[in-house]
């Protein structure tokens, strides 16, 4: 049970961590405190195979519609994506996934959007980056040096995610008693590997939005997911700021899974998340502007 105790005891253990500063983070032309004004990145996704049905968007025209009502509901950035990372979807050839993700991208930054390509292949990165990416959400770690010099060269920001394995698509399983040593030691390295190729603006996401062969079981999944959210700034220390995907939580909250992500959202904006990945924009951002309109 999450108790206001609880939540203290964190806080206590974790405050050097919580109080440490982190970088502003580059949108575009805009430079954004995170701590002030955490930032909304909502969510399209061009494969059908994606679990979260209202994120979905079967073709160009669609997608960018929807980019743009999610822009109007308060989103300060579009991650689009065109292959879903569950387990079971259909692999989708890197060629293929930039024809999808270019007009798509091309659409949305003429209206005005910013946009984020959800990307682990370096051809589908280099498309969308040339497309007017401003974010590439990174969920590879294969092609490091050549994303990272692919980044580097657009002046982009790159969110870096902890991937144990070559890409989103062939994590195994993560450790379940504390997995933050070794996410900071995947971090520290990749940090420090983009730093030489000439990435200037990182972001930090744990991954726990991704499939792990030991989180099939629903109640242990989102146990485990909002243990990683609510120490979530442990990895403040590297100066960057952080990014998580909140969670749906279908099995827990049933018929009013759509109000999930504005629940845990709550206790991401406690842990010093400075960037909240959302299907449900709106709404995020109403729990978010409360948060900060009310005093404790």
């Amino acid at each position: 049970m999450i108790t206001l105790g609880g939540l203290a005891a964190l806080a206590q253990a974790h405050g050097e961590d919580l109080g440490h500063p982190v970088a502003a983070l580059r949108l575009g032309d805009r430079t954004v405190d995170t701590d002030a004004a955490p930032v909304v990145m909502g969510c399209v996704n061009l494969s059908k195979d994606s679990t979260y049905r209202e994120s979905i968007a079967l073709g160009t025209e669609a997608a960018v519609r929807k980019g743009r009502v999610l822009a109007a509901h308060g989103a300060d950035l579009v991650d689009v994506g065109a292959e879903s990372s569950t387990a079971r979807a259909a692999r989708v050839d890197p060629q293929e996934q930039a024809d999808a993700l270019v007009p798509v991208v091309e659409g949305l930054v003429a209206a005005g959007v910013t946009v984020s390509a959800e990307a682990y292949d370096p051809v589908v990165v280099k498309a969308a980056l040339a497309a007017g990416a401003a974010v590439v959400n990174y969920t590879g770690s294969a092609a490091d040096e050549e994303v990272f010099g692919a980044v580097a060269a657009a002046g982009a920001t790159v969110v870096l995610c902890y991937v144990p394995g070559a890409d989103v698509r062939e994590v195994t399983d993560v450790d379940l008693d504390d997995p933050f040593p070794g996410i900071l030691g995947h971090f520290e390295r990749r940090v420090a590997l983009a730093r030489s190729c000439g990435v200037e603006h990182l972001v930090l996401d744990p991954g726990m939005g991704f499939y792990y062969g030991n989180l099939t079981d629903p109640a242990v999944r989102v146990n485990h997911q909002m243990r990683v959210l609510l120490r979530s700034s442990r990895l403040r220390r590297l100066g960057l700021p952080v990014c998580q995907s909140v969670p749906h939580a279908f099995a827990l909250f049933e018929d009013q899974f759509r109000t999930a992500e504005g629940f845990f959202t709550v206790f991401a904006a406690l842990a010093g998340v400075g960037v909240v990945r959302t299907h449900e924009v709106a709404h995020v951002r109403a729990v978010l502007h409360a948060m900060a309109s009310l005093d404790a």
